[in-house]
């Protein structure tokens, strides 16, 4: 879309939005954070389902143009003018027209600029508001003037809160917990590492028969309780905090959490996000691809450190974009953690580069070290490269397209479009 019309199409959907919000008056859980923002959003909705009829945000729907559509229940038209203005029409009906709409809405948020929080808050005022994490360098930094300026952002998650809401805070992140002095609404904290409100214990990966990691358990404390969860196919942490999350919005609203528990039986996981997927040759992929930032890096990283694998470990390390002037440090301190991991690493992109010397300087030999302009080159590097027990971890920025490594190197292409992220046409068109 042009810029001025996208600024039209954007201004009708959002005002479109505001009224339905008026007429069916859903309640909301709004969901930000600059670590998986989506993954809780999917794992809350995942845990409502049983109890309500429930809309989440698709994919990653969290700027100015898809929160209004996941509000509407439009898809994106992308570059289809015509398909904008159905939408447009289809949105008109929805105000015009008593519709089945749902109880709750579960929008994710997000923000690359400063301001833009700020300004869904002014009409999209939640029920409940959950912050996942922060980080010491958050994701899109460069795009404001410090880490404390992103903090700030986040923040109005927790002051747009309804006064008789339940914010739902993250107690491992200090910054997340610095949000209850915001609200007078009801604090309710989910972590690992530091006491909460709903704690998860005994977070191991899980393996097959053959010796392959196949996924994740552990156990979610709550109430007295301890509730056992198996996560299939996915692995770490990472999709840990959103399952305590979904359940301290279980605990808020008094469902019963055993009921909940059902739905991560054989829930559907966000794509690229630490996925457990077969390799040729009979290695497997932890295809981490969406996107990437340094805490969420690190975090990724310490899952895969502490698995056994009968082959190599692969680290396939791609640029961390839009960190600013936190850049060089930050793909620097990589490198070091990785060199220390990986038997292997491969590094795609000019920033990803600066990983090579200090993983050598951690012990890795310059053999084992590759580097490559792009994310095409790397795959078919690995293509011939791969070999029988290997553990290829993939992960780096959206824009460095990470997931055409895992293309490369995936046991069965055929299925590709169901495993991996950006595979709509539009994206081929990038």
């Amino acid at each position: 879309m042009k810029n001025t019309a996208k600024k039209i199409i954007i201004y009708i959907l959002t005002l479109e939005a505001k009224q339905v919000l008026k007429k069916y008056k859903p309640k909301i859980v709004a969901v930000t954070g600059s670590v998986g923002k989506t993954s809780t959003k999917d794992a809350i909705y995942a845990a409502l389902l049983p109890f309500a009829h429930v809309r989440k945000s698709a994919k990653s729907f969290n700027s100015d143009i898809g929160i209004p559509l996941t509000i509407l229940g439009l898809p994106n038209a992308w570059s289809d003018s015509s398909k904008w203005l159905l939408n447009i029409w289809r949105g008109f009906l929805l105000l015009i027209k008593k519709s089945a709409y749902p109880e709750w809405l579960v929008l994710e948020i997000g923000a690359d600029h400063p301001g833009e929080i700020e300004r869904v808050m002014h009409w999209v005022h939640p029920d409940i508001s959950v912050i996942t994490r922060i980080g010491g360098v958050p994701v899109h930094v460069e795009n404001y003037r410090s880490v404390k300026e992103v903090i700030k952002e986040k923040s109005f998650l927790a002051r747009g809160l309804k006064k008789d809401g339940f914010l739902i805070l993250n107690s491992d992140d200090d910054d997340v917990m610095g949000f209850k002095e915001y609200t007078n609404a009801k604090v309710l904290t989910f972590g690992i590492t530091s006491s909460a409100d709903v704690q998860g214990t005994y977070i191991q990966p899980l393996y097959s028969e053959d010796g392959k990691v196949a996924g994740t358990s552990f156990k979610a404390d709550i109430d007295g309780s301890s509730i056992p969860i198996t996560l299939k196919n996915i692995l770490g942490k990472t999709h840990v905090y959103p399952v305590l999350a979904s359940f301290a919005i279980v605990k808020a609203l008094n469902l019963n959490p055993l009921e909940a528990k059902q739905a991560f039986a054989d829930y559907d996981y966000p794509k690229g996000r630490m996925n457990i997927i077969d390799g040729l040759h009979n290695s497997k992929i932890i295809d981490d691809t969406y996107n990437a930032s340094p805490v969420a890096m690190e975090e990724a990283l310490r899952s895969v450190e502490e698995l056994k694998v009968s082959g190599r470990k692969i680290g396939v390390l791609g640029d961390m974009l839009e960190l600013g002037k936190y850049s060089s440090e930050e793909h620097m301190k990589l490198g070091e953690f990785a060199g220390k991991i990986f038997d292997v690493l491969v590094l795609v992109g000019i920033r990803a580069k600066e990983m090579q010397a200090p993983a050598h300087k951690a012990g890795k030999k310059k053999s084992a070290i590759h580097a490559f302009d792009n994310s095409a080159d790397a795959g078919q590097f690995l293509l011939g490269f791969v070999g029988e027990g290997d553990l290829v971890f993939v992960k780096g920025s959206q824009g460095m397209r990470m997931e055409k490594v895992v293309e490369k190197i995936i046991a069965f292409p055929e299925f590709k479009s169901k495993l991996l992220v950006r595979q709509e046409a539009e994206w081929s068109r990038r």
